[in-house]
């Protein structure tokens, strides 16, 4: 009688494992971020974005394993840069048409700051993906203004106002809806960029492109 030969092992099957278009997975990201905003991060589950999403809770488990994971995924795919629309030849104007740009996109991006503001501070994975999606776009954006502008002699590159332009842009943003109870919109940017930060760099309104 033939005997399996010792040692020789049993041939193992592959685990096949669902593949996720970029589309569908976009969807699944859309979910996510659409819940954080309207209940916040303590009320998303997997069961909730499965149902939103139209899709089963194990192949929401099987790509991301948990909650975080999926948001902190979500958080980087929905990354988006609000200072860098314009190039207008100008720092002064670029800076205006940032801030033009910036109020389009304030109230989503506060919703989803206030979602994740408590749950940010407990998990690290969330806090690298928010400021991954969510800032350091907007650093490297204002970056690329700065340098032009230095390459056109506009600024020089050791301005001593230079390294508080992110804090006050971010600040203001941040801050309006908590004194005033008022987005930070369009008027209220323009307004600061032109009356704050524009001055305070040594150039004038004059200096924008026309």
């Amino acid at each position: 009688m033939a005997t399996r030969a010792e040692g020789t092992a049993t041939p193992q099957i592959p685990t096949r494992r669902s593949k996720i278009t970029p589309e569908r997975a976009q969807e699944f990201y859309d979910a996510v971020l659409d819940q954080l905003r309207r209940l916040g991060y303590d009320a998303v589950t997997m069961e909730g974005v499965a149902s939103q999403a139209c899709c089963s809770k194990s192949t929401l488990y099987r790509q991301w394993k948990t909650k975080p994971q999926l948001v902190a995924a979500a958080l980087r795919a929905g990354r988006c840069t609000k200072f860098s629309a314009a190039d207008t030849g100008t720092l002064a104007g670029d800076l205006v048409a940032a801030a033009r740009n910036a109020a389009s996109q304030a109230l989503p991006d506060a919703a989803l700051m206030q979602a994740l503001g408590h749950a940010v501070r407990q998990d690290g994975e969330l806090q690298g993906a928010l400021r991954e999606a969510l800032i350091e776009p907007e650093l490297t954006s204002l970056d690329v203004m700065v340098e032009r502008a230095v390459a056109r002699g506009e600024i020089a590159a050791d301005h001593p106002a230079l390294p508080y332009l992110a804090a006050q842009l971010f600040g203001v943003m941040r801050s309006r809806p908590f004194l005033e109870g008022r987005e930070a919109d369009a008027d209220y940017l323009v307004g600061f960029v032109e009356s704050v930060l524009i001055p305070g760099l040594g150039l004038t309104t004059e200096d924008q492109a026309t």
